[in-house]
């Protein structure tokens, strides 16, 4: 006997973030269906689960030692649009939320500023290449600000880079322009939905890399989240509501996420003192802070299940 085609399937990893949206939908009375990438398998000869697929698989899977989730989610959504699937950040957008030198080239396809980077695969090589310092050292493969640091020279990554084990599991890494930027101010990410503005944050690194605005990893109360990579600082990343946010930023975002094909996603960029707006980050699992959400009269999660039962609908 077949199983029953949902309305809805939803991929996922983590087994935190998804639950405010798995809540939201089933308060909808959606008809779905969690699909676990961590342990999975399909059949080429398989029906799709659902009439629509929404993909929140994350690149920083890898870091709580889900290696496999990552693949599985690419082959499986390949499958699935083949079948004629509506997938919803399917695997032409989550392939690139996985690069970030995939996303380097599309802003600058886009003519949009972004982060001069080297991208390389050897030490020496990308030496040579590389004519000032400090750069910021990041893999193409990120998540959760894990592998990134700032290098100020040469042999500081001769020795970052030492240890064959941080290679993995993408064997790819930039060195970008390190932007000077006010700390105070932070940088900037625009939740986007559709195409359109969800809302506009502030957030402030003090110096950390991982800026994921879902509670369980940044919470509230500024405590150590359930999937939080080691900083060196401190204090607590800060997320605040952006009440002024420019429309020339918030259409460059748009732009970004629809030539990237993600209906679903953040985008951040930040400000240098000599008024360059650099856009340095592109997320299709877009990980919502409803506390920021609500200085603007949002409810994201439901917001998000409005869109996807209009999917449904359309499907």
């Amino acid at each position: 006997m077949l199983p029953a085609m949902h309305d809805l399937a939803v991929l996922f990893e983590h087994p935190s973030w998804q639950e405010p949206l798995f809540a939201a939908l089933e308060a909808r009375g959606v008809d779905f269906v969690a699909i676990d990438l961590k342990k999975a398998a399909y059949g080429s000869d398989d029906a799709p689960p659902a009439k629509v697929v929404f993909n929140q698989a994350s690149p920083s899977a890898y870091v709580r030692g889900h290696e496999r989730a990552v693949p599985h989610a690419l082959a499986f959504m390949r499958h699935l649009a083949h079948l004629g699937c509506d997938v919803i950040n399917g695997a032409e957008g989550f392939a690139l939320e996985l690069s970030k030198a995939a996303q380097v080239a599309l802003c600058r396809e886009l003519e949009i500023d972004h982060p001069r980077s080297v991208v390389f695969n050897d030490v020496e090589a990308a030496i040579a290449r590389t004519d000032s310092w400090p750069r910021l050292l990041k893999p193409d493969l990120g998540g959760s600000g894990a592998r990134i640091e700032v290098i100020d020279g040469p042999d500081a990554l001769r020795a970052a880079l030492a240890d064959e084990g941080v290679w993995a599991p993408d064997n790819l890494f930039l060195l970008q322009e390190y932007l000077e930027h006010d700390p105070a101010q932070g940088i900037v990410r625009l939740e986007i939905l559709g195409g359109e503005l969800l809302y506009p944050m502030r957030v402030v690194t003090h110096g950390r890399f991982n800026l994921c605005p879902s509670p369980v990893c940044n919470p509230e109360d500024g405590s150590d989240g359930v999937c939080a990579v080691p900083d060196v600082e401190e204090k607590p990343v800060e997320f605040y509501p952006l009440h002024d946010a420019p429309e020339e930023a918030i259409e460059a975002a748009r732009r970004i996420l629809r030539a990237a094909k993600i209906d679903v996603g953040g985008v951040e960029y930040l400000e240098t003192p000599d008024g360059r707006r650099v856009f340095y980050d592109v997320n299709a699992n877009s990980n919502l802070r409803p506390s920021v959400a609500a200085a603007f009269d949002v409810k994201p999660f439901e917001r998000v299940v409005d869109f996807l039962v209009g999917r449904i609908e359309r499907a």
